[in-house]
């Protein structure tokens, strides 16, 4: 089956409204979704097969004061129906041109260490797993 790559942008953020089972980890807000949209720094892309959002990644450039700009990949699913058929590669490829025209001059992406899927994934990408510390807090 085929797909079709879409960048997302605040005028076709309607596209959401028909997503398969497990592209996001929560129901799409649209308040939320217009303003991830109208935010110059961020991006999403999206993964189409027969009019359904079958996988979705997401970016954020970082600026910094004392290196140049990176694009952290936030976000990358694929509908479990959708696997095995380039989509999340197609996405991720999407993503990093974006960054690029954007002048970021590298990329990271994090991911938990029992996630294996994911992991495979990235390093088939030849990405260099880094090991790290994550914090979190709440507001």
């Amino acid at each position: 089956m085929s797909f079709s790559i879409v960048e997302l942008e605040p005028d076709n953020g309607h596209v959401l409204n028909n997503v398969a089972e497990d592209v996001f980890d929560y129901a799409i807000d649209p308040d939320l979704l217009e303003t991830y949209l109208s935010q110059s720094t961020h991006k999403m892309f999206i993964a189409v097969i027969d009019d359904i959002v079958v996988g979705q990644v997401r970016g954020i450039i970082h600026f910094q004061p004392d290196e140049p700009a990176h694009l952290y990949i936030d976000n990358l699913g694929v509908a479990p129906t959708a696997k095995r058929q380039g989509i999340a590669s197609a996405l991720f490829n999407a993503l990093i041109e974006w960054g690029q025209h954007n002048e970021c001059k590298g990329y990271w992406v994090a991911t938990e260490c029992d996630n294996d899927e994911g992991n495979g994934f990235y390093e088939s990408l030849g990405l260099t797993p880094q090991q790290m510390y994550f914090y979190e807090g709440e507001n």
